[in-house]
């Protein structure tokens, strides 16, 4: 079992809207609400800076911003982040069938090590993939690739749970089973585009899609 981080484990959204919300204060603008920020929480650094100053990467700022954003986003990792409602058991029940789990995501090393160590939850991983562990991010397979290694299983053997079309995308490219977790940010586009193989509406649906409830 391969799962996403952000949106589909824990729901990181309070500190990654707060830390770009910082930054508008910061220049006297108003603050906005976790609401505006929550949808995009996905795209991470390019979603919350979209949504707090409806800036794109190209613009000649955006690098500097993206910075001063993740250094806000450090000092704040796990102020108001935690796992969604479900996932501490969904993790148990896996564990006790014996089955190996771990993690893909398009967060940078930088944030996801730190996460993951101050988090209990993660104790029992098997292989913890960032944004930067390989030459490549999501949507390209290579990321899955090395975590079904670490894990010493085929790809063709892994589920892949993600609340983004570059999941899916990604684990489809690998080979995998793909699971849609509706319960996440999701992307812009139609859930009915993505072509999962299942969708859950919450963690513990997986353990019905999987066959194991």
């Amino acid at each position: 079992m391969l799962f996403d981080l952000d949106g589909t484990l824990v729901d990181s959204a309070p500190d990654l809207g707060a830390a770009a919300d910082q930054l508008r204060v910061d220049r006297g603008l108003p603050s906005l609400p976790l609401a505006d920020y929550r949808p995009m929480a996905g795209a991470g650094a390019r979603g919350m800076l979209s949504v707090a100053f409806g800036i794109t990467p190209d613009h000649p700022d955006f690098a500097a911003m993206r910075e001063e954003f993740f250094v806000r986003y450090e000092s704040r990792l796990l102020h108001g982040t935690h796992a969604f409602d479900g996932v501490p058991e969904l993790i148990a029940a896996l564990q006790r069938r014996g089955l190996p789990w771990g993690v893909v995501t398009n967060k940078a090393a930088r944030f996801t090590e730190p996460l993951v160590r101050a988090m209990p939850l993660f104790a029992s991983a098997k292989a913890v993939v960032s944004g930067d562990t390989t030459p490549f991010s999501k949507p390209h397979p290579e990321p899955l690739f090395e975590a079904a290694r670490r894990l010493g299983v085929a790809p063709q053997s892994c589920v892949y749970v993600g609340d983004d079309e570059r999941d899916i995308v990604a684990g489809l490219a690998a080979g995998m089973k793909t699971v849609a977790a509706t319960y996440g940010y999701l992307g812009a586009l139609p859930l009915e585009s993505w072509r999962a193989d299942a969708a859950i509406k919450s963690p513990l649906e997986l353990l019905k899609v999987l066959g194991l409830d």
